[in-house]
């Protein structure tokens, strides 16, 4: 079986990663130079406005629009309030989130969170209760955010004050009260006791965190430092940065996507990386001599004018594919994905599949089939949000918890945080995706002009019809206009 992590950088313009095993795509990532992701970037931003209905201020960072801040993602330090009182809240946090991180150390099968992120959610929002945020942030205050969620439609960009630098082995959070730990995907308790010690070793200063992401869960004490360090660096140069600018500024940029590649497609498994664009190589190159160096010798330089990289894997075939809103399946039967505004909406048909004995054995074949296509096409597509797939109708309550069994043993891979949901007697099963980036679709494509995105256009029947009802209607209310009626046969 072989692994390859492919890169096409060859035109200026975008950059496209994609993942395979056995020439099938695992994972496919694209950027359009235009529209750089900003998820991850660190500003240094200014209040504009404090809205005490939202309990959230809005600010100005550089982005197209305004940014959405609430007030339980903004840090204690950053309050107007007696020193005294600020002391004595992160001391607070501090001891609220040793206590509620310890008592967390169980492992959820169901969970998929990278690290213990709703833990110190919760945390935040119980905290600062007591305070109104038009008590403690005023207009024109200066802050550092980093870009959470990205803007959508007319929805300016999500921020935080709480700083987070992802790393390959681990996360640094370097203004959030103590804590850190395991993350809970790595189920192994020999590697979490292991990884738990390293995390203790580290020196991670005061009023910091780090939490060993799950690409470190079978790394060395040497590697783990080794990113650590690097994480440290990043935020060493965020700080004195921060000192020399003024607001609204670009203060870290979370890295073009080819590190971001290196640092969350990667892993040991990966039989090579091939790279065609000679800058793109040398970035490539440089970023995984400096995080794994001992992986170096895989990333080649691609050179074929005549094929192109990903045509000589054949790989553009099942890239478009991706805009089929149809899925075809080995048995016969195929997936149509429906992305609204509200929902992504998923139904399975039997299609030709007609191998099985009984209606009942097709039906949880093809299901089985479509719980593991789905989970591939939903990160293909980065489909996110709510979404509901509408299974084949099954009799038996075995074939249902086969099937949910069956699809959350494949969404495990996921890098999303994802929850799951039962099939109802209807045969749906809701579940909902994090939405880690725009959707290929939102990425490449807009919205069409004549028919405003619905893939439909009236017919020329009713047409015809309304522009008829709309001269009657004329002739009705102009007593001096005539309507001749003309016949052709």
């Amino acid at each position: 079986m072989s692994k390859r992590l492919l890169i096409d950088a060859r035109q200026s313009e975008e950059t496209r990663v994609i993942t395979t095993t056995n020439d099938i795509i695992d994972d496919f990532e694209y950027e359009v130079h235009s529209r750089r992701q900003l998820k991850g970037n660190i500003y240094l931003a200014r209040v504009t406005r404090v809205e005490p209905s939202l309990q959230a201020a809005f600010v100005e960072y550089g982005g197209n629009r305004q940014g959405f801040l609430a007030f339980s993602e903004i840090h204690p330090d950053y309050y107007r309030i007696p020193i005294e009182d600020k002391k004595k809240l992160l001391a607070e946090a501090s001891a609220k989130t040793d206590e509620e991180l310890s008592s967390n150390e169980d492992i959820s099968e169901d969970t998929t969170d990278d690290y213990n992120e709703e833990e110190l959610k919760k945390i935040k929002r119980n905290l600062y209760r007591n305070y109104k945020i038009q008590e403690v942030i005023a207009r024109r205050q200066i802050l550092l955010v980093q870009v959470v969620k990205e803007e959508r439609g007319t929805k300016g960009a999500a921020l935080t004050t709480y700083i987070s630098i992802a790393g390959r082995y681990c996360v640094l959070m370097p203004n959030t009260p103590r804590g850190g730990g395991v993350s809970r995907k790595i189920g192994n308790i020999t590697d979490r006791k292991r990884l738990k010690k390293i995390v203790d070793d580290l020196d991670v200063a005061d009023g910091m965190a780090v939490i060993i992401r799950t690409a470190g869960s079978k790394r060395t004490k040497t590697e783990i430092k080794r990113d650590f360090s690097n994480s440290i660096s990043i935020w060493e140069n965020v700080k004195k940065l921060t000192l020399e600018s003024n607001a609204p500024f670009l203060i870290h940029e979370e890295g073009s996507l080819i590190k971001r590649a290196i640092r969350d497609l990667y892993n040991s498994e990966i039989d090579e990386v091939l790279v065609e664009g000679v800058e793109a190589y040398k970035v490539c190159k440089n970023y995984m001599k400096a995080v794994m160096p001992s992986h170096a010798k895989k990333v080649q330089q691609y050179n074929d004018d005549r094929n192109p990289l990903f045509q000589k894997f054949k790989l553009d075939a099942q890239l478009q594919d991706i805009f089929n809103p149809r899925v075809n399946l080995k048995s016969g039967g195929y997936l149509i994905i429906d992305q609204t505004e509200a929902l992504v909406a998923i139904d399975v048909n039997s299609g030709k599949a007609t191998r099985e004995r009984s209606i009942e054995d097709t039906a949880l074949q093809t299901n089985l089939e479509a719980a593991e296509e789905f989970a591939r096409q939903s990160r293909l597509r980065d489909l996110s949000g709510l979404i509901v797939i509408d299974f084949i109708d099954m009799e038996e309550g075995k074939n249902r918890n086969l099937v949910e069994k069956k699809l959350k043993e494949a969404m495990r891979k996921d890098r999303a945080r994802i929850q799951i949901g039962e099939i109802s007697n209807f045969g749906l099963l809701e579940l909902s995706r994090q939405r880690l980036r725009p959707s290929v679709i939102e990425n490449s494509s807009e919205i069409c002009p004549q028919c405003g995105g619905s893939g439909r256009i009236q017919s020329i029947e009713v047409s015809a019809i309304q522009i008829l009802r709309s001269i009657e209607e004329e002739g009705i209310s102009n007593d001096n206009i005539g309507i001749q009626d003309f016949s052709t046969f």
